[in-house]
């Protein structure tokens, strides 16, 4: 029998919530922003977005930089459904997931995200099932706009790690971004890359020697 890790870190966007990283890249390019794909995406952006990830500027500032690059008249309210358009929804599975593992291990959350993002998913899932259902699976919810800190960068990890008393080697780490789990990697966690959008992490985690129950299966 596999021996299960002292605690779970899991990415939120891509690996419990569904996004559509396509979605603002199509929705900014209606709104006359002809290369958001080049100012954002999955495995790189522009320091705007890492400032708003990383709480160091407001979201009014976000919305007058990207106001910057639409087309003029383009309205605040615009670029935020623009912006959240990323956001799709999660599979009612993913309660029951979470709160099995809840029961096995210590479980984390650790997001790269923004203030505006968070308040937009975090509304979604009040509504969809109740937010205490969900956190309260969780000894911990990181966002890096909170953290000030975001992946994949080493330390980022590993002051996470500290600050709940989990030994790096002794963590699992799962994410969508390569290059968050090779910084993870870095930090001496054991990772696993969920980089694909039809497979179901409830099964790997089956795999690995968690007791996941049939409901918290996605099909």
């Amino acid at each position: 029998m596999s021996v299960l890790p002292d605690a779970v870190i899991l990415d939120f966007g891509g690996v419990l919530y569904d996004i559509d990283y396509d979605a603002p890249v199509r929705a900014f390019n209606a709104l006359g922003v002809n290369d958001f794909a080049g100012l954002y995406k999955q495995s790189g952006q522009s320091p705007e977005f890492d400032d708003l990830e990383c709480g160091r500027i407001a979201p009014e500032v976000f919305y007058r930089f990207m106001a910057t690059h639409c087309a003029p008249g383009t309205s605040r309210q615009e670029i935020v459904d623009a912006w959240n358009s990323i956001l799709i929804g999660m599979h009612p599975s993913r309660i029951k997931l979470v709160q099995a593992l809840g029961r096995q291990t210590r479980l984390y959350i650790f997001s790269n995200t923004n203030v505006i993002h968070a308040q937009a998913f975090e509304s979604w899932v009040e509504h969809a099932f109740g937010l205490s259902a969900f956190r309260s699976a969780f000894e911990g919810i990181h966002y890096s706009h909170e953290l000030g800190m975001r992946k994949p960068e080493p330390a980022a990890f590993l002051h996470l790690c500290k600050g709940h008393g989990i030994a790096p080697d002794r963590a699992l780490f799962i994410d969508d971004s390569e290059q968050h789990i090779r910084g993870a990697s870095r930090a001496g966690l054991e990772t696993h890359w969920h980089y694909s959008a039809g497979e179901d992490i409830a099964i790997w985690l089956a795999n690995r020697g968690f007791e996941i129950p049939s409901e918290a299966f996605r099909d």
